[in-house]
C-alpha cells in the first residue's frame, strides 16, 4: 500500500467505477428499445450520465462524481415529474440511484479522485454528493407513506371527502347469532352487537384458539346458533365447537380424495331448522363439497341425516354431462330460503368447450330432492334432464354465495362465464345474456324473474364472484329496497332488488375494439356505475409501471409498450394485451359489508393487471406440455375452439406487480350520496418482497387481498384479508386504524362475531389459514377475540 492509502483507494474507485459502467448498459440498451418503442427517454439518458461517470472515475476524474451528483438532482426532478409526491412511485426511480451514489461519501473512493479543475472540485465536493444521495433518499423513503389523491383515479370521481357520519341509535341486539353465511339472507355482514366498541377494541385478545388440521388454506366464515360454531375445513370436513371455549364438539370426516379436487376450498356452511320434525335431524347443517355432494348432518351429533337423499348425501353430478374427475366443484356455502336449499358450481376454467352445466339447484332441505333447476339452455325446464339428455354444457356457472328475500320470494345469483373464458365465439344467445350477470330467480319455481350484466361478452374472466348485498337506502325521495352488486371489473351498481332496474346512474360507454381475433363478437359498450366509486383503478400508463429498482421499472415499461392496451375492456388477441382489472382484480368473493344505521358500504379491492395471449391452436397444440388440465390461471387450453390463452398476472422478473402500488384499497362510501366517505391503502409491505422475500418493512402500501369484511353497530370495521396477515379494526366513521393484531397464517376469510349464551360476552371470530395463490403463511387456525373477562360484560 502506497502513501495514504492510494493504492487501495484506487482498487476501490476502479471496482465502484465498473459496477457503475454494468449498471449504464442495460440502462443504455433497455432504454434505446423503449424510446424506439414510443416510451421515455430518462434511461438512454440515465445509462448515458451513469456510464460516463464509470468511465471518468476509472480514469480517477472528479468528472465522473460530477456527472453522477448531477444525474441524481435530474433525477429527482425527473421522478417528481412524472410520479409527484406518491413515496411508493417514487421509490424506483429514486432509491436505487442514490444508494449507488452513496460509494462516492467514501474516504476510500474520494481518495482516489483528482482534477486539476478546482471549480469542478467545489462542485463535486462531498456536501454536494451528500447532498443529492440524502434528497434523493428522503424523496424515494420518507414520503412512502404520503398519498395524495390522483386525479386521474376513478375511486375520487364521484365526490370529494365528507365528514364523519353520525352515530347510530343504541338500541341493543336481542339476538346474538351469526345463522347465515352473510350473517343474514342478504348478506349485510353487519351485527348490531356493540360490546366491543371504538373506546375498547384495543384490550381485544385471543380468548380461544383451533387448529382444524388442515393447512391448505381456509377461507370459511362459521355460522353460529345457540352456543355452537360450525365451519367446514378447505377438505370439506364439518365441525362443530363450543361458542364459548372454541373446544371441538364433533367432527364429521368428508372423506375428500384430495388427488381428485384441485380447488380446495369451502367457505362456509348452512342451518336449517325443520318444522315439525324433533329428535335427529331437526336441526341440520348443510354442505356442499369440492368432489359434487350435497350433505345433510345432524346439527347436535354430526351424524349424517339418513332421511336426506341416499343415506345423508346428494350427489350433484346427477344430470350434469360426463367431465374428468374434479372438473365441477361447489365452494360457497349452500343458501337456504322456504325450506329448500339452493347451490350452484365452480366449473374448471377454460378447459374445453363443453365442459359441465352452470346449473343452479335447489333441493328440499328435509329429504333432499331436486325442487327446481335453472338450466339457461332449457329456461322452461325445471326438473331433472330425461335419460339419455343432460343439463346444457358450457352454460354460464355460479360459484359465489347467493342471497335471498324472502318477502320477494326471490334468490339473487351472481353468475360467471360460460366455460371458456377469453374466447367468445361459440357462446350462444343464452350464454350472452346471462354471463356475468347478477339474476333474480324465483325460489318457488326455479323461473327467472330479472337480469341485470356487468360485463357484455366478459373475455376478461370478469365473472361476478361477490355475494349481492341486499340494504334499504334512505334516498332523499324516499326508502329503496336495493341490492348492491360489487364486480371485478370494479364497477359497483346499486340496483332495485324487486325489478334489476339501476338506483344509481348505469351508462353504457364505448370500449376498445381493435385487436381482436377474426372469430370474435365484441360488445361495442360496457356498463359503467357512474354513481358509485369505481375500484378499477386508473387506465394505464407507461409513467404508471413499477418496480424496486429502475431496471425491473424499465422492464415493465417495456412490456407496457410491447403489449396492446387502450383502456378497460381491451380485447385479448394474438398480440400480448394487458387486462386491467385482471381475474383477481376489483371486488372478489369476500364482496362488501354495509352498515345499515348510518348508511355506509364498505369496500375491499384488488388492483392487479394480467398479462393475456391467445394462442392459435396449432402453437397451443406444439406446447402441449404447458397445458396443464384443471389449472386455475397459467396456459389455459380452451379446447373445441380455435385459440388456447396464456394468461398470467403482469409481473416484474422480481415477482412484484408492474403496476405501482396501492394494490389493495379499503374505503366507506356513502350509499345516499354514493360519495367517498374515506379511502386509504390496506395492507402493508412487511411480507412482501422480491421472489417472495419479506422486507418486514412496516409501510402502508396496499397489498393484493382476499377475503371480506365486518361491520358491527358499535362503529367498528373488522377485516383480515391483506397478504400482511394483520387482522385489523377500524373506525367506520373516519379509517382511523384502532387495533391490530398478527395473526399466526394469513386471514384470507370474512370474519364473524356473537354473544356466547354462556358468558354474554361478545367474541369475533376469524379463519387464519392463508392462500396458496396469494403466497400469504399458510396454517390451520380459527381464533376467537373477545375483551378480558376482567373488564365485565359492558
Amino acid at each position: 500500500m502506497g502513501e495514504n492509502g492510494k493504492p487501495h483507494s484506487a482498487i476501490a474507485r476502479r471496482i465502484y467505477a465498473a459496477v457503475l459502467a454494468l449498471t449504464a448498459l442495460p440502462l443504455l440498451a433497455g432504454g434505446a428499445y423503449l424510446l424506439s418503442l414510443g416510451g421515455s427517454a430518462y434511461y438512454v439518458l440515465a445509462g448515458t450520465a451513469t456510464l460516463a461517470a464509470g468511465l471518468w472515475l476509472w480514469r480517477g476524474r472528479t468528472e465522473g462524481a460530477l456527472a453522477y451528483a448531477l444525474l441524481l438532482f435530474v433525477t429527482l426532478a425527473w421522478a417528481l415529474w412524472e410520479a409527484g409526491f406518491d413515496g411508493w412511485a417514487l421509490m424506483p426511480r429514486l432509491v436505487a440511484p442514490a444508494v449507488l451514489g452513496i460509494p462516492l461519501l467514501f474516504p476510500a473512493i474520494r481518495r482516489g479522485i483528482a482534477s486539476p479543475n478546482p471549480i469542478v472540485i467545489r462542485l463535486a465536493r462531498p456536501g454536494a454528493l451528500a447532498a443529492g444521495a440524502a434528497v434523493a433518499l428522503l424523496a424515494g423513503i420518507g414520503l412512502a407513506q404520503v398519498r395524495t389523491p390522483d386525479p386521474a383515479d376513478p375511486i375520487y370521481q364521484t365526490g370529494m371527502f365528507r365528514g364523519a357520519i353520525p352515530a347510530a341509535s343504541t338500541d341493543t341486539e336481542t339476538d346474538g347469532d351469526w345463522l347465515h353465511y352473510g350473517r343474514d339472507p342478504g348478506g349485510s355482514r353487519y351485527s348490531r352487537l356493540a360490546q366491543i366498541t371504538p373506546a375498547n377494541v384495543a384490550r381485544l385478545k385471543p380468548a380461544w384458539t383451533f387448529r382444524v388440521g388442515d393447512t391448505n388454506g381456509l377461507e370459511v366464515t362459521p355460522i353460529k346458533v345457540a352456543d355452537a360454531l360450525y365451519l367446514c375445513t378447505a377438505y370439506n370436513d364439518v365441525i362443530a365447537l363450543d361458542a364459548e371455549t372454541g373446544q371441538q364438539r364433533w367432527r364429521f370426516n368428508a372423506n375428500i380424495v384430495k388427488a381428485n379436487v384441485p380447488y380446495n376450498v369451502c367457505r362456509g356452511v348452512a342451518y336449517y331448522r325443520a318444522p315439525g320434525l324433533v329428535g335427529d335431524c331437526a336441526e341440520r347443517i348443510l354442505t356442499n363439497t369440492t368432489d359434487a355432494r350435497l350433505i345433510a348432518l345432524d346439527a347436535h351429533s354430526g351424524r349424517l341425516c339418513a332421511n336426506f337423499g341416499d343415506k345423508g348425501q346428494v350427489s350433484l353430478l346427477t344430470g350434469l354431462s360426463k367431465s374428468p374427475v374434479g372438473y365441477y366443484a361447489v365452494t360457497s356455502a349452500p343458501t337456504m330460503v322456504g325450506g329448500k336449499v339452493v347451490l350452484g358450481g365452480w366449473v374448471s376454467d377454460g378447459q374445453y368447450w363443453g365442459e359441465p352445466a352452470g346449473v343452479v339447484r335447489a333441493f328440499d332441505a328435509v329429504t333432499g330432492e331436486l325442487s327446481w333447476a335453472w338450466d339457461v339452455g332449457r329456461p322452461d325446464r325445471q326438473t331433472l334432464p330425461p335419460p339419455g339428455e343432460t343439463y346444457t354444457p358450457s352454460t354460464p356457472n355460479a360459484w359465489a354465495p347467493f342471497s335471498t328475500d324472502e318477502s320477494l320470494g326471490l334468490v339473487y345469483v351472481p353468475t360467471g362465464n360460460p366455460a371458456i373464458d377469453y374466447f367468445g365465439g361459440r357462446r350462444r344467445p343464452f350464454d350472452e345474456k346471462f354471463g356475468s350477470s347478477v339474476v333474480a330467480i324465483e325460489a318457488a319455481t326455479g323461473r327467472t324473474r330479472w337480469v341485470f350484466q356487468t360485463a357484455h361478452h366478459d373475455l376478461w374472466d370478469w365473472d361476478v364472484a361477490s355475494q349481492p348485498t341486499l340494504v334499504d337506502i334512505a334516498y332523499p325521495s324516499g326508502v329503496r329496497h336495493a341490492l348492491i352488486q360489487p364486480t371485478k371489473r370494479g364497477e359497483i351498481f346499486v340496483l332495485d332488488r324487486a325489478t334489476g332496474q339501476p338506483l344509481s346512474p348505469v351508462r353504457e360507454q364505448p370500449v376498445p375494439q381493435a385487436g381482436a381475433v377474426p372469430e370474435e363478437r365484441l360488445s361495442p359498450t360496457q356498463p359503467f356505475s357512474i354513481g358509485m366509486p369505481s375500484y378499477r383503478g386508473p387506465d394505464f400508463t407507461e409513467r404508471f409501471m413499477w418496480g424496486i429498482t429502475p431496471l425491473d421499472q424499465l422492464w415493465c415499461r417495456i412490456r407496457f409498450r410491447e403489449s396492446r392496451y387502450e383502456g378497460t375492456a381491451t380485447p385479448p388477441g394474438l398480440q400480448p394485451t394487458l387486462a386491467y382489472p385482471g381475474f383477481n382484480g376489483g371486488v372478489d368473493w369476500g364482496s362488501i359489508s354495509v352498515d345499515p344505521e348510518r348508511q355506509l358500504l364498505f369496500v375491499n379491492s384488488n388492483r392487479v393487471a394480467n398479462y393475456d395471449r391467445l394462442l392459435t391452436r396449432a402453437e397451443a397444440d406444439a406446447r402441449a406440455k404447458q397445458f396443464v388440465a384443471r389449472e386455475v390461471g397459467g396456459p389455459v387450453r380452451q379446447g373445441n375452439t380455435p385459440y388456447a390463452a396464456h394468461i398470467q398476472i403482469f409481473r416484474t422478473p422480481l415477482g412484484i406487480p408492474c403496476n405501482q402500488p396501492p394494490y389493495g384499497m379499503i374505503s366507506a362510501v356513502d350509499l345516499r350520496s354514493g360519495k367517498l366517505v374515506w379511502a386509504q391503502r390496506f395492507g402493508n409491505g412487511r411480507a412482501a418482497g422480491p421472489w417472495g422475500i419479506r422486507s418486514m418493512l412496516p409501510i402502508p402500501v396496499g397489498t393484493p387481498n382476499n377475503g371480506g369484511s365486518l361491520a358491527t353497530r358499535s362503529g367498528l370495521l373488522f377485516i383480515g384479508a391483506t397478504h400482511d396477515g394483520d387482522f385489523r379494526a377500524f373506525d367506520t366513521s373516519s379509517g382511523k386504524t384502532l387495533w391490530h393484531v398478527r395473526l399466526p397464517a394469513g386471514g384470507q376469510a370474512t370474519p364473524m362475531t356473537y354473544v356466547s349464551p354462556k358468558s354474554g360476552r361478545q367474541f369475533v371470530v376469524i379463519a387464519a389459514g392463508g392462500h396458496p395463490a396469494l403466497k400469504s403463511v399458510l396454517g390451520d387456525y380459527i381464533i376467537g377475540y373477545a375483551l378480558p373477562k376482567s373488564d365485565g360484560k359492558p
